[in-house]
């Protein structure tokens, strides 16, 4: 008994075993994310703090690059343009993804799931920029769609170079990725709830809105989350499909770069829109995990 006893693991032995399982796993992500976002995030903070002299990088401790850039009133009106836009962009892609991820987890059988499942992941087999270029030849003042609806005496519309060009490229980028998202949430939706729902006389409309999309919050909203940071940092887009007028940030940088090869300055904006995204993602995922507490 005591030589059993002895060939036991004790408990603090386990509990280091365990540790350092978890830890010879973990470490491979820990590198990865201190060499490719926290290493280049210290370099882009430290050089906003350096200065271009006869068109030359030089490494430098000033503020003039954050004071040139915060007292210009066009930065600022970009800032909350892009702020606007990438919200407008999550907004649309969501509500426009909901039927169809609803749809698919409630309404389809197996075999259409997989699929629809199938046709969402295909067009990420194809570059983005080659899709959104085959958008400007459809939305053009003399493109595919005017024609077409020419024949019916309506038009043309101007779509591209408009806000409304850039939501067509916004949503040609993250719809996809959202109605996935979204359908993996709600395929999780205990199908019991919804019954009990029913049979306590809630129409089909409110079992939605009230029991349906709370369930399926988490994934909704982090959808939404991932659809505002793609649309928030998008560049080909907006100048493909906006023509660049106005700008947004990441148009800005790329104008920061070429007028003067002013590298520092264009880190300020970059870093802008990086505390941006972590701030929206860190409060999208406060709401999405949080749970209610119950009244007493």
């Amino acid at each position: 008994m005591a030589d059993k006893a002895l060939t036991q693991p004790t408990a603090g032995t386990a509990a280091r075993n365990v540790d350092g399982y978890a830890l010879f796993w973990g470490l491979p992500l820990a590198l990865w994310q201190l060499v490719f976002f926290v290493a280049p995030l210290v370099f882009l903070v430290v050089m906003t703090f350096w200065t271009v002299k006869n068109f030359r990088l030089t490494p430098d401790f000033d503020t003039v690059n954050w004071v040139n850039m915060f007292s210009k009133g066009y930065v600022i009106d970009t800032y909350f343009r892009t702020l606007w836009y990438g919200a407008l962009g999550a907004v649309v892609c969501s509500v426009l993804a909901f039927p169809a991820s609803y749809a698919l987890a409630f309404k389809a059988s197996p075999v259409v799931q997989r699929i629809g499942l199938f046709m969402l992941i295909t067009p990420f087999f194809t570059s983005y920029l080659v899709r959104i270029y085959s958008w400007q030849a459809v939305v053009s003042d003399n493109g595919v769609l005017n024609n077409l609806l020419g024949v019916f005496g309506l038009g043309p519309f101007n779509i591209l170079g408009t806000l409304l060009g850039t939501m067509v490229g916004y949503i040609t980028l993250t719809l996809p990725l959202v109605i996935l998202l979204q359908f993996f949430s709600l395929s999780g939706v205990d199908r019991n709830y919804i019954e009990a729902a029913q049979n306590l006389g809630c129409g089909r409309l409110r079992t939605v809105f009230l029991v349906i999309i709370p369930l399926a919050k988490t994934g909704i909203i982090l959808a939404g989350t991932f659809a505002f940071i793609l649309c928030f940092g998008d560049l080909v887009s907006p100048t493909s499909l906006g023509s660049s007028k106005p700008p947004t940030l990441s148009i800005l940088i790329v104008d920061t770069v070429k007028q003067g090869n002013n590298w520092p300055r264009a880190a300020v904006v970059a870093l802008m829109m990086v505390l941006t995204l972590i701030v929206v993602a860190f409060t999208a995922i406060f709401f999405a995990y949080r749970v209610k507490k119950e009244k007493t």
